[in-house]
């Protein structure tokens, strides 16, 4: 509304921004996509040039006609001018000087307020979000629609606690009022609470997109497959045969999805069906028994199978693989995900070995091991870029380090090294399938900064920063830009901005790094958390998980296909945690977590997603463990030394111990456990847990 802009960010996120704010009475009710003929010299409205949008006012009769039944983002409105009654309108461009850190500053300049959320907008019940509000006039009223969706408090002067009601779901937006006249409306998602969340959609995973069809030809069965949610079944065919084929992105979101969740939340019951799906169709049929991984395992060839394709789909796209390209090994893309869900099983051999039956340990961290380093071979293809979920790489590499591994570990990094010293000597180290992609960043970052090649890490994170924003609305804030991404793997396809497509979580990891490293820049926490809280977002009530939502004003809904979700929420895994920022405006903050502090002692509730991370910014210090959950913790500022309650997961099966690992940054002190007695693994200390209650872990400074 008032408080609306346009942000005009440089891809390489350096140098100046621009930014476009109303005039007058000139409210960004709605920013409608411009549909317009596309010819091969513009290729409009495609992959190399997304399209124009349109700043609307008056958006009554659009909301009347061609967006009928759809929710809007803001309240439509209509004026009616009388005979010789005149409107007004403008907007203003301004330079941000600065940057696009400085883009907030410079609207705020201009009149316009701007509001600063944490942890951002997509709020779990439960929990209390802050609202720092920034604006040349005093706030008047705050309400929420639907009514009483979210209660409000004061905090303190500019500040202000909201809180989710108990029973609300979904999109709800705030509305302040200004004394000069201006309205604001900030954009909250509310999810069920974080684990919760997390524990609906692996129980939909497992249920409702478990296919079982034995008699299938493919070999598909049993297996964890494509959803449609709208259609209410599972995907069986598409002409994009990846989609059912179990592989590339669009047909692997939803067993990687599965896989990663047993990484942080372990279900006995989920870990047997994916067990039998490792066995009986991952390992075999997707992957062959050399560690090549097969780009589809459905695919269009009446004359080779005997199956009854539909006869009202249209197979004679190239999207429709014969069996020999389907069963191609030269996708780089796809070794990821299965590393991935390998790792993802090691690390519930390691933690929880009573519930996996199949195999040890050590099977499945070589099964991931094996899978990258035949990724990395002559004959598969995009393996020197940066591929999306890679991440997983790195730790993979640190557990076989920590397993005593050396001759693995040292393959695979030598392997890393290489594709990283390639980036380091090109300028822009970010190439992809496609003109202009957001996918190669986050290795590229993560290898860089792990050989220390400082100038590309940099590089990569403003590259990050130019195409992911920070602004007021749950859908926009810390989402990565990607557009066309339904053309391969969503429901409806077509060329649109897409909110929190799996760019938002993956992305994310680059930015979350970065401030771990530098906690004075918290800028940068402020976007990636709002990346890395983004796949909460697309887990609907009833556990399933769309892979984006649509962002044109006539749609404003999530899709139908689960498609490529996976990556998404692998990036939430391997990026969550509870964050605590020495913000140089608004004081010490929790992400992640409630902060209470007093008397030099800070102390922090954990209420995000995912309670195996916590990162103490003030002290530099990230702690991990590998089982069960840290329910709090505690610091003193000038001793450093810190209090962390270790329990078991609210449901779900009980580790008898958890390893706990404390990393320290550069010129940070080390540390170590001091109490309870604790034995030394895998480079970290065994902490015993209790089967009910805390286990309270104290760690001094060496």
């Amino acid at each position: 509304m008032h408080a609306g802009y346009i942000r005009v960010s440089p891809v390489r996120g350096t140098g100046s921004a621009l930014v476009v704010t109303p005039l007058g009475d000139t409210p960004l009710e709605a920013y409608r996509n411009l549909a317009e003929p596309s010819y091969p010299a513009t290729a409009y409205g495609s992959q190399t040039f997304e399209g124009f949008y349109e700043w609307q006012v008056l958006t009554r009769a659009w909301a009347e006609n061609e967006w009928k039944g759809v929710q809007p983002w803001n309240t439509p409105s209509s004026k009616t001018l009388k005979p010789g009654e005149t409107l007004q309108f403008g907007v203003r461009f301004s330079v941000a000087k600065g940057g696009v850190r400085d883009i907030d500053p410079t609207v705020q300049k201009t009149g316009t307020p701007v509001a600063f959320g944490v942890p951002g907008y997509i709020i779990p019940r439960g929990s209390t979000a802050q609202l720092f509000p920034q604006a040349n006039s005093s706030a008047i009223s705050f309400s929420s629609e639907p009514v009483e969706s979210l209660a409000f408090s004061q905090l303190s002067e500019n500040s202000y606690g909201i809180t989710p009601s108990p029973t609300f779901w979904g999109r709800s937006r705030l509305t302040i009022l200004y004394e000069d006249g201006k309205t604001q409306t900030v954009h909250y998602y509310v999810t069920k609470a974080g684990t919760e969340t997390i524990g609906d959609m692996g129980k939909f995973l497992t249920t409702k997109q478990w296919f079982n069809d034995t008699s299938d030809p493919f070999g598909r069965a049993p297996s964890i497959m494509t959803y449609d949610y709208e259609a209410g079944s599972i995907v069986t065919q598409d002409p994009r045969v990846w989609i059912a084929g179990l592989s590339d992105e669009g047909g692997v979101g939803a067993y990687l999805a599965a896989m990663a969740k047993q990484a942080i939340q372990p279900d006995p019951a989920e870990v047997a069906k994916l067990e039998t799906f490792v066995d009986k169709v991952l390992w075999g049929t997707i992957q062959t028994k050399d560690f090549a991984v097969r780009k589809s395992i459905f695919y269009y060839q009446p004359s080779a199978v005997k199956y009854t394709y539909s006869s009202s789909i249209d197979w004679s796209s190239w999207t429709s693989w014969n069996e020999d390209n389907a069963y191609a090994i030269d996708r780089a893309y796809d070794y990821v995900h299965v590393a991935a869900a390998y790792w993802s099983l090691y690390r519930v051999a390691r933690a929880y070995p009573e519930i996996v039956k199949s195999h040890d340990w050590k099977w499945y961290l070589n099964q991931a091991y094996s899978t990258i380093i035949r990724g990395m071979q002559s004959d598969v293809g995009y393996n020197q870029l940066g591929l999306m979920g890679e991440t997983v790489f790195g730790e993979i590499l640190t557990d076989l380090t920590r397993e005593g591994l050396t001759s693995q570990a040292d393959t695979l990094t030598t392997a890393m090294r290489s594709r990283a010293a390639q980036w380091d000597s090109e300028e822009v180290p970010y190439g992809s399938e496609q003109a202009w992609d957001s996918t190669g960043q986050e290795g590229v970052y993560y290898w860089s900064k792990y050989f220390g090649f400082n100038s590309t890490m940099t590089k990569t994170v403003n590259s990050v920063l130019g195409y992911t924003p920070t602004v007021a609305h749950w859908g926009w804030n810390g989402n990565a830009r990607r557009y066309w991404d339904n053309i391969y793997g969503g429901k409806l396809k077509r060329i649109e901005r897409q909110i929190h497509h799996y760019g938002s979580g993956l992305n994310a990891l680059v930015l979350l790094s970065a401030f771990r490293s530098n906690p004075a820049d918290t800028y940068l926490l402020q976007v990636g958390y709002g990346g890395t809280s983004g796949p909460l977002s697309n887990i609907n009530e009833a556990g399933f998980a769309s892979a984006s939502f649509h962002s044109f004003p006539d749609t404003l809904k999530w899709d139908g296909y689960s498609g490529d979700y996976g990556p998404g929420f692998l990036g939430l895994v391997l990026g969550s945690g509870t964050y605590v920022a020495q913000h140089p405006t608004f004081g010490l903050l929790a992400y992640g977590g409630v902060l209470s502090s007093g008397e030099g002692r800070v102390d922090v509730q954990i209420t995000g997603p995912v309670g195996r991370k916590i990162f103490i910014g003030p002290l530099g210090v990230t702690v991990t463990i590998d089982a069960g959950s840290i329910r709090g913790f505690s610091y003193e500022s000038d001793t450093g030394a810190i209090a962390i309650a270790l329990t078991q997961l609210p449901s779900g099966p009980k580790a008898k111990a958890a390893v706990l690992w404390v990393e320290t940054n550069v010129g940070s002190a080390a540390y170590r456990v001091s109490s309870p007695k604790a034995s030394s693994e895998r480079l970290g200390w065994q902490i015993p847990l209790a089967a009910d209650g805390d286990v309270f872990v104290e760690l001094t400074r060496t």
